[in-house]
C-alpha cells in the first residue's frame, strides 16, 4: 500500500465550527452537544447540535403548519422549480465548502467528495424541472353522463432520515422530490457525521424556502429517530440505512400506517465472466469494493468468478490493489482514506479474521493499519469451497472482497441469488445474449453491464428483498411522494333519480 504525502489547506476545513439544528426558520443549539470525531486522526473536531424530543416535535409541527400555509401550499409547481434551481446554485457554488466539510467528518478522499456534491446540484435541477409535469390525468369512464380525471398530490410532511455516507447526495434524492411534489420535510442528519448537512441547512435558508419547509435536526436513535419515524404527524418516511433500523422505523410507523420507503443495503455480486474485457473489469471491481472505502450500499463485495480466469485475474487484482494511494482524505492525490468510525473497523476486523478461521484465504490486506485514524487495507478473501464464509453473506460496509467461482451461467445466477439482498449487481461479458439472459435472471434493483456505480437523476435507483422498496431518482422518486385524488362529475341535467342504487 502506498502512502500519499499530505498536505493540508486550512480554507477546507472548519475546526471546531458552530453547528447548529435549523427548524421552522431558525438556527438553534439543540437540548445538547456531542463530539464529532475526525476518522483521519481519530480526534474531536467538532461539537455537535442534539435534537431530542421537544427538537423533533417542533420540527414536525413546523413542517405540518408550513405544509398548509399559503406560503407553500399556495405556490405554483412552476414556483417550487424555480426555488429548487436556486438551491441548486446555491449548493454548486458551495461545493467546495460542503466537500471539505464532508471529508472531516466522514474520512471520503477530498477528490470524491468534491465531485459528487458538484453532481448533487444537478439532482435538484432535474426536479426542479419536473415540479410541474407531475401531472394527473383524464380518465375515460364507461358512463356517458360522467366524467372522471385523477388529481396528483403531495403526500404531506415528510421525514427523510439519511446515514452519514454520501449524505448530501442521499438528501438530495429525497428531498429534490419531495419538495417538487410539494412536501415539506423534516431531514435527519446521521450522528455519526452530520456537518455537511448542518451546513447545507444555510443553503435552504438562502434559497428563500418558506419558514417550516425544510427542517433540519441531527441526533441519536432510540430518542431522535424513534420519536421522529413514529410521529403521527409524519405521512410519509423515506430511510437509507440498514436493515435492522429500517425494522425499527416500520415498526415505529405502524402505529399511524406512514407510508414508509427504504433503501437499505446489501451483499451485491460482481460476476466476471472468461470472455470479458479483463482489464475494464479488473477497474470496476476496484471501483466496486475499494471506491469510498467499500462504505457504499451498492458496494460489488462478492466477486463471483468464471473458474478458468480466477487465478489470473486474482493475481492481477492483488497486484493493483498494492498501488492504491491511502492517504490523509483532504489530499487531492489520496485514492483511499479511512473508514468513518472505530465501531465499524472492529467489525469488519472481526468478520474477516471469523471468515480466515471457517477456511477462507486471505489474499491481501486484513489486518489493522498502525498510527493514528480508522484506516483498514483493502482486502481481498477467497472463499472458493467455503460457501457459509462469514464475509460472504455479512454487509460490512467496508473494503473486504469475498471471491467465489462458478462454472456454468446458472452457477453464477444461483450464487448471484443466494442471498436476502437485492440492491444493486454487476456483470461483466461480451456476450450479448448472455448479457440480456443475467440481467432477466438477476433479483436485484440495479444491474450494470461492462460497468459499475454509474447513477443519474433520471434513472430509478432501490432494491429487492432486504435491501428495501420503493425507489429513488427519476420520476419514480416524485411519484413516492405524491398520492391521487379520483373526482367525478356528474354532466346530466336530469335529477337524481334511484338513490339506492350504485351508478
Amino acid at each position: 500500500m502506498k502512502l500519499c504525502p499530505h498536505f493540508l489547506n486550512q480554507n477546507w476545513i472548519a475546526v471546531m465550527q458552530k453547528f447548529q439544528l435549523y427548524i421552522n426558520g431558525q438556527f438553534e443549539n439543540g437540548a445538547a452537544q456531542f463530539d464529532s470525531i475526525n476518522p483521519a486522526t481519530g480526534e474531536i473536531w467538532a461539537k455537535m447540535p442534539e435534537a431530542r424530543t421537544d427538537e423533533v416535535n417542533r420540527a414536525v409541527d413546523a413542517a405540518e403548519q408550513a405544509f398548509y400555509n399559503a406560503s407553500w401550499a399556495g405556490l405554483t409547481a412552476t414556483q417550487r422549480g424555480k426555488l429548487l434551481y436556486k438551491l441548486a446554485d446555491l449548493v454548486e457554488q458551495a461545493a467546495p465548502r460542503l466537500a471539505a466539510l464532508e471529508t472531516t467528518d466522514t474520512g471520503k478522499i477530498i477528490r470524491e467528495t468534491s465531485s459528487q456534491i458538484a453532481y448533487v446540484a444537478e439532482y435538484y435541477r432535474y426536479y426542479a424541472g419536473l415540479a410541474d409535469k407531475l401531472e394527473g390525468s383524464l380518465i375515460p369512464v364507461d358512463k356517458p353522463d360522467m366524467q372522471a380525471w385523477l388529481v396528483r398530490e403531495p403526500v404531506g410532511v415528510v421525514a427523510a432520515i439519511v446515514p452519514w455516507n454520501s449524505q448530501l447526495f442521499l438528501s438530495a434524492v429525497k428531498l429534490g422530490p419531495a419538495l417538487a411534489a410539494g412536501c415539506t420535510v423534516i431531514l435527519k442528519a446521521s450522528e455519526e457525521a452530520p456537518a455537511p448537512l448542518l451546513e447545507f441547512a444555510k443553503l435552504i435558508d438562502e434559497a428563500g424556502f418558506p419558514a417550516g419547509v425544510v427542517n433540519v435536526i441531527t441526533g441519536f436513535g432510540p430518542e431522535c429517530g424513534a420519536v421522529l419515524s413514529a410521529h403521527p404527524k409524519v405521512a410519509h418516511i423515506a430511510f437509507t440505512g440498514g436493515p435492522e433500523t429500517a425494522k425499527h422505523i416500520v415498526r415505529n410507523s405502524a402505529e399511524n400506517l406512514a407510508k414508509v420507503s427504504l433503501e437499505l443495503g446489501g451483499k451485491s455480486p460482481f460476476i466476471v465472466f472468461a470472455d470479458t474485457d479483463m482489464n475494464s473489469a479488473l477497474n470496476a471491481q476496484i471501483a466496486a469494493i475499494f471506491a469510498a472505502t467499500g462504505q457504499s450500499c451498492v458496494a460489488g463485495s462478492r466477486l463471483l468468478i468464471e473458474a478458468s480466469i480466477k487465478d489470473e485475474f486474482l493475481q492481477r487484482l492483488s497486484e493493483r490493489v498494492q498501488r492504491i494511494k491511502m492517504g490523509l482524505p483532504d489530499d487531492m492525490q489520496t485514492e483511499y482514506g479511512p473508514l468513518c468510525t472505530l465501531k465499524q473497523r472492529e467489525k469488519i476486523q472481526q468478520v474477516v479474521q471469523h471468515s480466515i478461521e471457517q477456511g477462507a484465504k486471505l489474499i491481501t490486506g486484513g489486518q489493522v493499519c498502525a498510527g493514528a485514524g480508522y484506516y483498514y487495507p483493502p482486502t481481498i478473501l477467497d472463499c472458493t469451497g467455503v460457501p457459509d464464509a462469514q464475509s460472504i453473506h455479512t454487509e460490512l460496509f467496508g473494503p473486504v472482497l469475498s471471491v467465489d467461482t462458478f462454472n456454468t451461467e446458472a452457477e453464477a445466477i444461483q450464487k448471484a441469488n443466494s442471498t436476502p439482498y437485492g440492491l444493486a449487481s454487476g456483470v461483466f461479458t461480451s456476450n450479448l445474449n448472455r448479457a440480456h439472459r443475467m440481467t432477466r435472471a438477476i433479483r436485484a434493483g440495479i444491474v450494470w453491464l461492462n460497468t459499475y456505480r454509474v447513477v443519474s437523476p433520471l434513472a430509478p435507483f432501490g432494491g429487492y428483498g432486504l435491501s428495501g422498496h420503493g425507489r429513488e431518482g427519476g420520476l419514480s422518486a416524485a411519484l413516492e411522494y405524491t398520492t391521487t385524488k379520483t373526482v367525478w362529475l356528474r354532466m346530466s341535467d336530469q335529477p337524481i333519480d334511484d338513490p339506492f342504487i350504485m351508478r
